[in-house]
């Protein structure tokens, strides 16, 4: 996943995934620059989901 796609978007990808998923929070969705695993790490315990399926997501949005 390109790191600027991420820093670009993310105040409209973080509304569009705690649409989709409800039960994210702010705290889930704490994105620090360079923090891109960390960010994926969170992701999948919450959604229960792969890398691969949390990356999909992400780059759907």
């Amino acid at each position: 996943m390109n790191k600027l796609k991420i820093k670009g978007n993310w105040n409209e990808m973080k509304g569009k995934l705690k649409q989709k998923y409800s039960a994210l929070t702010d705290d889930d969705l704490m994105y620090a620059e360079g923090k891109e695993d960390e960010l994926i790490g969170k992701l999948q315990k919450k959604l229960n989901l792969g890398r691969e399926e949390v990356e999909d997501e992400l780059s759907k949005l």
